[in-house]
């Protein structure tokens, strides 16, 4: 059984996968990240399912990746080997899934969590929500996935300035289809899947596949998205 995630049975043919390191603020451990991976990969089969929704527990949708795991990649090299083998699984699972992704994005999505999002092909946000790469001080930061919604010219400012985008201004840079109340972010996700849950799982996997297919987003290591 998952430790560091909850799955919910599909009801109405969407299943919500919450982050559940709260504690932690969702940080993205490779335990964490093979068992969103392994999660996806199983859903991914289900017929019952037609759409997943992606939250957070707590207040922070995710912090991104747990930085106590690259202190110990330091020093040891097959553990850095693993460490990056997990996060290249977990992109490339997450980019590739056949099925909608809706983040309700329930809190700050930091660094590797606003990657996390950005690979939801929808994202409704709680007015707490906040994004950035504060990362770009110290490392590589991805670019891909955040071209294929904003475009250049926001993305290369978000990724060169690591700086933080509030919930309202991700709305008006369309980042978020929406804001709604902490309270109501889990009905909203819902009704919003429910419009989707309307069509033929057939249906929902070819547009999907085009979505994959437009976005371009090439089959690479992490740090080479």
């Amino acid at each position: 059984m998952p430790e560091h995630i909850l799955v919910s049975e599909p009801t109405d043919a969407v299943v919500t996968l919450t982050l559940n390191r709260p504690q932690k603020k969702n940080a993205l451990s490779i335990a964490l990240r093979d068992e969103v991976s392994d999660a996806l990969d199983a859903i991914a089969k289900d017929e019952r399912v037609k759409v997943v929704i992606l939250t957070g527990a707590g207040d922070v949708f995710s912090a991104g990746f747990d930085l106590g795991e690259f202190q110990i990649a330091a020093q040891d090299a097959g553990f850095y080997k693993k460490l990056w083998a997990s996060s290249d699984r977990f992109h490339q699972t997450c980019i590739t899934f056949p099925l909608p992704l809706i983040a309700a994005v329930n809190g700050p999505a930091i660094a590797g969590g606003f990657d996390l999002a950005a690979m939801c092909d929808i994202r409704i946000a709680a007015p707490a929500t906040k994004f950035s790469h504060p990362e770009i001080a110290f490392g590589p930061v991805i670019y891909s996935l955040l071209h294929d919604l904003v475009g250049g010219a926001i993305t290369r400012e978000l990724c060169l300035t690591g700086r933080e985008v509030k919930a309202e201004e991700a709305l008006a840079l369309r980042l978020v289809s929406k804001i709604v109340p902490r309270e109501a972010l889990e009905d909203e996700a819902r009704a919003t899947a429910a419009l989707i849950t309307r069509s033929p799982r057939e249906v929902i996997l070819s547009t999907k596949a085009k979505i994959i297919a437009r976005a371009g987003i090439a089959k690479a290591g992490t740090l080479n998205l």
